[in-house]
């Protein structure tokens, strides 16, 4: 069996490229499973191919400088294979950022809570080692409103880095809901010039409790509502929100799925941090490739899991499953791909996972 022209039969259902484009993709989304890292010396050396490891190593480098990806053709297929077409949706939006010498590589994401594990979306790439400014923030959800429309959000999540005056006024004027964190000490007017830090509406608030407060309140010339929520540790967390209050700190809790996006991309799957790649657009669409990866792994995993349900083990006075999906799926994967000798009816049943959401898209067609 061969591995990479099943693949490629399986993505030219879907993208439009040219051969030689195809089969690069193909042998490098393979390759990524097989050695777990995006150090392109590391996938080279994954890299099914006649030609010697400098050869392989060259055409990486020629794909990222040369390929032109379309980002929302890629959105819109991973949105339909894990949505459907009425679905709404919580987005989340966090940056994550490190260092490669004295090069900032800081990536705004913009993902779906899913599952207990964000879907990576859109993304796109901060030129300092900051913070994000209030124009990325406003774009990529632009972006996200542009492919797929604004009745699809359900809302957006935010930590206290995106606590902005003008943010906040352009979600509510564009009126889509939001939860977003407040940092303790935030300025609050209630009844009209009676100011108060955030904190001082829910100072009796009790540890492993959660309240919210009824009435109106302004913060950044914003009317808003606030939730509080105090964790076991005493550790007081406040959100704001231009909905009822009454279930935003729950919705708010699907933030964390970002980050085990982010851990799933990192040292939990494909070691993100190990490129060396610094240019923005390189970054770009390495980050597409991974996204595809990581969505193709997790399908996998929820479909294995059916089949062989995940082992929950006790971790202090809960239980907690030994695997993600998207892990228990990129572990089965990469055996595949490793073993395929003797794992051609796993591989198979891959491509058809890979397949079946490939007909969803192209039968429903681009959003």
């Amino acid at each position: 069996m061969d591995k990479v022209s099943e693949l490629k039969k399986s993505l030219a259902k879907c993208f439009d490229w040219n051969k030689a484009r195809l089969d690069c993709f193909a042998r490098l989304l393979l390759a990524l499973y097989t050695v777990r890292t995006v150090n392109l010396k590391h996938i080279a050396d994954g890299f099914c191919s006649r030609a010697d490891k400098e050869s392989r190593y060259r055409r990486l480098k020629r794909f990222f400088c040369e390929f032109d990806f379309n980002f929302d053709l890629l959105a819109q297929f991973i949105f339909s294979w894990f949505f459907s077409s009425q679905s709404q949706v919580y987005l989340i939006i966090d940056r994550t950022n490190w260092w490669w010498g004295k090069s900032p590589i800081n990536i705004l994401t913009l993902s779906i809570a899913y599952e207990g594990m964000a879907i990576p979306l859109f993304w796109t790439l901060i030129p300092t080692g900051g913070q994000s400014k209030r124009k990325d923030q406003i774009k990529i959800i632009k972006r996200f409103v542009n492919v797929f429309g604004i009745e699809k959000i359900a809302g957006i999540l935010a930590d206290r880095e995106f606590v902005n005056g003008r943010f906040f006024k352009w979600l509510n004027a564009s009126k889509i809901p939001f939860y977003i964190r407040l940092k303790n000490n935030s300025k609050i007017c209630v009844f009209k010039h009676f100011f108060r830090r955030a904190s001082w509406f829910f100072s009796d608030l009790n540890p492993k409790t959660s309240s919210f407060f009824g009435a109106v309140v302004t913060v950044f010339n914003q009317r808003l509502y606030l939730a509080g929520s105090r964790s076991e540790r005493g550790e007081l967390m406040i959100v704001a929100t231009n909905q009822h209050p009454r279930n935003a700190i729950a919705i708010y809790l699907r933030r964390w799925e970002i980050e085990n996006l982010f851990q799933g991309l990192k040292g939990r799957g494909f070691n993100f941090e190990d490129t060396h790649l610094i240019r923005a657009e390189k970054i770009e669409k390495l980050m597409a490739l991974l996204s595809l990866a990581f969505c193709w792994a997790h399908k996998i995993g929820e479909w294995k899991a059916i089949k062989k349900p995940i082992l929950l083990y006790q971790y202090r006075h809960q239980k907690r499953p030994q695997y993600t999906y998207f892990r228990y799926g990129l572990d089965y994967i990469r055996d595949a791909v490793i073993n395929i000798v003797y794992r051609k009816s796993e591989f198979k049943k891959c491509l058809q996972l890979l397949d079946f959401g490939l007909k969803i898209f192209l039968k429903e067609g681009p959003i």
